[in-house]
């Protein structure tokens, strides 16, 4: 059963090794694993998650009014998703908190939070 989860920790925490960790496991399994991250984040690049012990991965980028749900149902049509890593889940609005819950329902998709 897919579910919604949010990590959270102090700035050095480990949260986005952690995430890219996980992403990085489900693509070894062959599992399509999708990573977002905030528009705002360019510490790295605009659509780059990197941690601070070098690793790092692309991202897909939202932004504060971004239909989550609707980008993601539609990537899934064409390729299907097997988990969603969500970068900097801080910048989320409530709204697309609730449309990454839709996924979960809808879709049965994994979605995993770090902020």
């Amino acid at each position: 059963m897919s579910k919604l989860t949010f990590v959270y920790g102090t700035m050095t925490s480990g949260k986005t090794t952690a995430l890219l960790q996980e992403a990085h496991n489900f693509r070894l399994h062959g599992l399509n694993a999708h990573l977002l991250t905030a528009a705002g984040d360019t510490r790295s690049g605009r659509g780059m998650i990197r941690s601070r012990i070098g690793i790092s991965a692309e991202a897909d980028v939202f932004g504060p009014g971004d239909d989550l749900a609707q980008r993601l149902s539609d990537l899934h049509a064409q390729q299907p998703i097997d988990a969603v890593f969500c970068d900097e889940a801080q910048f989320l609005s409530r709204d697309q908190v609730w449309q990454l819950s839709d996924i979960v329902d809808d879709l049965g998709i994994r979605v995993d939070c770090f902020g």
